[in-house]
């Protein structure tokens, strides 16, 4: 087994099981009982059309014509994860959300909803009392204040299953890994190592993704082959060369695997200050003239000197750090930097902005 790296990890990590997979499941419904922080029902005339069709459904019907607020009401949207293998009677978290212009659900409970998946099919009904992480408050003066996000909410346990999604986990005579990052030596790696443990052939990647291994055909007998598989220790292939830029905050990683050709770099910085003075014309004795106030300005460039640093052939990522931080670059500085290099063709790296 390629274990004997203190980075090995488990094939259950770093890979996932073709057909073993969740589904997305989203419903509308009704929140009620805010706070009059509800929808405004004159601009939102669904609120009012899906309330009454509520009513309708336990035999009360609204007289044509009939005008009423329902600042107390909520049209909401509702999503959740089915996780694999979920069976009726299971319940599952929703996080609910308003879909018009209702100021916050706090304080208000979802009433049933129903929660359909791509087929249109009903695979969970959902209903409880909101959790809502933020909050905000009004002036009369029209000054407001808010903290997070009010108009979103979750229920812990707020669905229950109804319906199983159909698996091909126990179809077929073999199980496929998929990797969570594609990398042809990490299949190779996954494939030698559990052909180590159960013999030859046993298992064969396929491509820089996934892995097949063959597998007995009673799913009783799948679960306790997976379980063993899922637990064998195999050491991942190295990324490849990267340094990835958060262009927000300024901060730089690089990768152990970049690489600089033999360059030469220098960092200078171009200074521009401009100041304004003030100065007190007085007219001579025994004259006829005013004292004035006269403005004076001054412009002053000043050109810091720019240090130039070589780099030998192959340098490794504490000689770019060391280099870089004997010059004084800001991270700002570092990845003007670490782009000329790339346009110069002497840095050997993918350079990603996030």
């Amino acid at each position: 087994m390629h274990s004997a790296n203190g980075m090995a990890e488990r094939i259950k990590d770093i890979t996932s099981v073709a057909g073993v997979r969740s589904n997305q499941l989203v419903g509308y419904g009704l929140v009620v009982g805010l706070d009059g922080s509800g929808d405004q029902t004159n601009q939102t005339p669904f609120t009012t059309q899906s309330f009454m069709s509520m009513l309708k459904q336990f035999g009360i019907t609204i007289p044509p014509g009939a005008k009423f607020q329902l600042k107390n009401v909520a049209a909401v949207a509702v999503h959740a994860e089915l996780p694999a293998f979920s069976k009726p009677g299971q319940t599952i978290d929703i996080t609910v959300s308003s879909v018009a212009n209702a100021k916050s659900l706090r304080g208000g409970a979802l009433l049933l909803t129903p929660l359909k998946g791509l087929d249109g099919r009903v695979y969970a009904i959902a209903q409880g009392n909101l959790i809502v992480g933020g909050f905000g408050a009004d002036g009369r003066d029209g000054s407001s204040v808010t903290v997070n996000i009010p108009s979103v909410g979750r229920i812990p346990n707020g669905a229950m299953v109804e319906r199983s999604v159909p698996s091909t986990f126990a179809n077929g005579g073999k199980i496929i890994f998929n990797l969570h990052t594609p990398d042809f030596t990490t299949a190779k790696r996954v494939a030698d190592s559990i052909n180590d443990l159960l013999g030859p052939d046993v298992a064969m990647p396929m491509d820089a993704t996934s892995i097949a291994v063959q597998a007995p055909q009673l799913a009783a007998q799948r679960v306790d082959y997976l379980s063993l598989l899922e637990n064998v220790n195999v050491t991942p292939g190295e990324s490849s060369a990267k340094i990835i830029i958060n262009s927000r905050t300024g901060t730089i990683v690089v990768g152990k695997h970049v690489r600089v050709s033999p360059v030469a770099v220098t960092h200078g910085s171009l200074t521009v200050t401009v100041r304004e003075d003030v100065n007190i014309s007085q007219p001579g004795g025994f004259s006829d003239g005013n004292t004035v106030v006269v403005p004076e300005s001054s412009v002053e460039i000043t050109e810091e000197s720019g240090p130039m640093f070589e780099f030998a052939p192959g340098p490794t990522l504490s000689d770019i750090v060391r280099a870089v931080n004997e010059v004084g670059a800001a991270p700002g500085d570092l990845m003007a930097i670490l782009e000329a290099l790339k346009q110069a063709g002497a840095l050997k790296a993918e350079i990603l902005v996030i």
